[in-house]
């Protein structure tokens, strides 16, 4: 069997509802991850997701802030809600889809933007991403299966994890060094958590790191096309024991075009199960 998962920072679930029931009706992934659902769980929009057969719904949200949901017309044999560095602010959840044989672990998260500043010292919110990209890596790590396990071993991470790692994946390298998202610090942590379980960068494996891949443009550029000042920011990461599968991706870039569009576009990966 084939699954493709899509991971899309909504920057609100309910205000961009139509966008994303568009979005499944003509993409059809079988799972999608959204991130800054900005919506308690209480007044998730349940009934729209039913309807377009995804049946399997894991959710953590917040009003205003954060908050992350996987949808899913695979069905899951577990699920779980993380909480991160001692808050309760809907970043990281798990679900084990059943895809026979060995089940696919899926942890969807939306690791914290950090703010402005890029000192720990001066900016709380730096500090905070970069104690939650220390705990998800340890994390990882400790999951990682042992040399001769039959099952456990095929994991995917997606999300938005706020993090352009590669010198091609912002807009400007070395205008953006000491810019929160693309500094030596971030991008040493971002490789410490994809080196804690082998992560391979999906969509890597298709765009040399030579050339430009971008998944976010500011709302600030009033031609975003023109400027094409853009992040990448969003990521599918797949452990080893999917690498013989990965199939296809997809920057859906198109839909940052849309009336009231997020500042995300979706990313899809197709795998062969």
């Amino acid at each position: 069997m084939s699954l493709t998962i899509a991971t899309w920072n909504i920057n609100s679930v309910r205000l961009r509802l139509p966008l994303v029931e568009a979005f499944l009706r003509e993409r059809k992934p079988d799972v999608l991850c959204l991130q800054e659902t900005k919506c308690p769980d209480e007044a998730f929009p349940h009934v729209a997701f039913e309807a377009l057969g995804y049946r399997h719904r894991l959710i953590a949200g917040m009003k205003s802030y954060n908050g992350v949901a996987i949808l899913s017309r695979v069905p899951f044999t577990a699920t779980e809600i993380h909480h991160r560095c001692g808050r309760r602010d809907c970043r990281h959840v798990e679900a084990v889809l059943d895809t026979g044989g060995d089940p696919v672990a899926l942890d969807n998260l939306y690791i914290p933007a950090g703010g402005d500043v890029p000192d720990p010292d001066e900016n709380d919110k730096f500090a905070h991403k970069l104690d939650f990209y220390r705990e998800i890596a340890a994390w990882f790590a400790a999951r990682k299966p042992k040399p001769r396990a039959r099952r456990g071993k095929r994991r995917v991470a997606v999300g938005d994890l706020n993090v352009a790692p590669l010198e091609h994946d912002v807009w400007s390298h070395k205008q953006l060094l000491d810019v929160v998202s693309h500094t030596p610090v971030e991008v040493d942590l971002f490789g410490r958590m994809t080196a804690a379980l082998d992560f391979i960068d999906v969509p890597r494996r298709f765009v040399p790191p030579a050339e430009k891949l971008y998944s976010w443009w500011s709302y600030r550029n009033a031609d975003w096309r023109a400027s094409d000042r853009g992040r990448r920011l969003d990521h599918i990461l797949a452990t080893p024991a999917l690498s013989a599968g990965i199939r296809s991706f997809l920057i859906d870039k198109d839909r940052r075009d849309a009336e009231k569009a997020s500042d995300h576009v979706p990313v899809l990966a197709t795998f062969d199960i």
